[in-house]
């Protein structure tokens, strides 16, 4: 049995520690947070530090804490000989990350990040289309994920750049920044960008806007956005043959949903009245399994059944460093 510790105890934390008892191979036996739940299984001891967290007899740790402290977490916890899963985004900056991979390199534990969307049914459809080359080359990709905001949003901790390292960019754009590089296998070296507070009274950004290309002049267009007042997810992929849509995503609240893959394949187009009509295919998915299939990933790469194929320390530093050139190249942080 794997013996497992929760740092960070809020919404996300208590999901993961909902998934974690449905696995068979794992039990939650400690926990650490700034404040005692009120109520907590009789089997798990609430610890008052991460330090006493730490001394526990525990096997491997869970940081879903604010981002200020992510990469400090999950460096200790590694050079106390734990395997460590640590929630989006990986740290505030790269250089943090940095100190994590030294540390993993030295430990020979398993380290995952919770890139969660890599896991939902139609996303994973749409690698399996992309990657059989049925669609031929990839030519293009533009993505749109926006918040709907609320009353208290400028309140919330992930606005203010010291606790978070950003703002919407950092928090929702990263999960397409993510999606894009794994759907493209591209590392995007030429970046145009404008980051700007468009709204909201926050020290952070509210929208984030990049247009982004490969050295095969893969081109990706990016909006990441806290004021389109609605909940809204959008990934378009055009390629030779064809297009692959992923067009909403399943959440908690749902509020994203439905979550649907729609495929179409270029035809009639050399016939007048069919001009730009293609047949599509659209999959609709009920279904979210996303957090289960990611920690079966991280459980079973423990038990040495297979290694991480999604959430890697290499991925998740690509794909921060891909955030944190959005915000060089726009100015906005160094003009503040």
């Amino acid at each position: 049995m794997i013996k497992v510790a929760i740092a960070g105890f809020g919404k996300i934390g208590q999901v993961r520690a909902n998934e974690l008892e449905k696995n068979e191979h794992t039990k939650v036996v400690a926990i650490f947070d700034i404040k005692e739940p009120e109520t907590l299984d009789k089997d798990i001891k609430f610890c008052k530090s991460y330090e006493e967290l730490l001394e526990e007899d525990i096997d491997a740790v869970f940081v879903c804490a604010f981002n200020n402290v992510l990469a400090d977490f999950t460096t200790l916890a590694l050079n106390a000989g734990k395997h460590v899963f640590c929630e989006k985004p990986p740290a505030r900056t790269s250089n943090e990350l940095l100190t994590v991979i030294d540390a993993e390199k030295k430990s020979n534990l398993i380290l995952k990040y919770g890139f969660n969307h890599r896991y939902h049914y139609s996303i994973i459809e749409a690698k399996k289309i992309v990657d059989s080359g049925s669609m031929g080359k990839l030519l293009w990709l533009r993505g749109v994920y926006g918040k709907a905001g609320s009353i208290d949003y400028d309140k919330n901790w992930r606005n203010y750049r010291e606790q978070s390292g950003g703002g919407i960019l950092i928090d929702q754009g990263i999960h397409m920044l993510d999606l894009m590089r794994y759907f493209s296998g591209q590392a995007f070296t030429h970046i145009n960008s404008f980051v700007t507070t468009s709204y909201w009274d926050i020290e952070s950004e509210d929208n984030a806007f990049a247009i982004m290309q490969s050295d095969e002049k893969i081109t990706a267009m990016l909006h990441s956005s806290a004021t389109q007042w609605k909940h809204k997810f959008l990934l378009e992929m055009c390629f030779e043959e064809g297009y692959v849509n992923l067009d909403g995503i399943l959440s908690g609240t749902r509020s994203y949903a439905p979550e649907s893959l729609v495929v179409g394949r270029r035809e009639f187009e050399d016939i007048t009245f069919a001009m730009g009509k293609p047949r599509e295919t659209i999959t609709w998915f009920e279904n979210d399994d996303s957090w289960k299939l990611e920690v079966d990933e991280f459980v079973d790469a423990i038990l040495g059944k297979t290694t991480i194929k999604n959430g890697t320390s290499k991925d998740a530093y690509e794909t921060l460093r891909l955030v944190e050139r959005i915000y060089e190249n726009s100015g906005f942080y160094s003009d503040k």
